[in-house]
């Protein structure tokens, strides 16, 4: 069973760029399509963006693109997200994720979730 560790979410102003990581335990995680999710209070979890086993194929949600950019690093077990120009709506906390698949929705085969880590966008 692999454990998922996020870090790198802060405080920080609206437009400033903040990128989080998340670091995988376990040796499958070059086999593993990653993921990250986003949830606020009392509100649904949802999709922010997903990166493919070999980091060839990522796709992004509506609200993100071209503000929002996936990459991995299979040799240091860890999934990034940059995040740019940072909007005060953009203030909830983002989860890592482990499945299958990556998908335009998100992960087939979701399997693992980490703690979360809260991000905070001062107006």
């Amino acid at each position: 069973q692999v454990q998922l560790a996020e870090s790198g979410g802060g405080l920080v102003q609206a437009g400033g760029s903040l990128r989080l990581s998340c670091e995988v335990s376990g040796r499958t995680f070059s086999r593993k399509a990653m993921g990250w999710f986003r949830q606020a209070p009392g509100k649904e979890r949802r999709f922010v963006a997903a990166i493919s086993c070999s980091g060839g194929t990522k796709y992004y949600g509506d609200s993100v693109k071209r503000r929002f950019t996936i990459t991995r690093d299979n040799a240091k077990n860890t999934v990034y997200l940059q995040m740019n120009n940072l909007e005060p709506e953009n203030t909830t906390v983002y989860y890592c994720a482990a499945g299958a698949r990556a998908t335009m929705w998100g992960l087939n085969g979701l399997d693992e979730w980490g703690q979360g880590t809260l991000v905070t966008i001062s107006s």
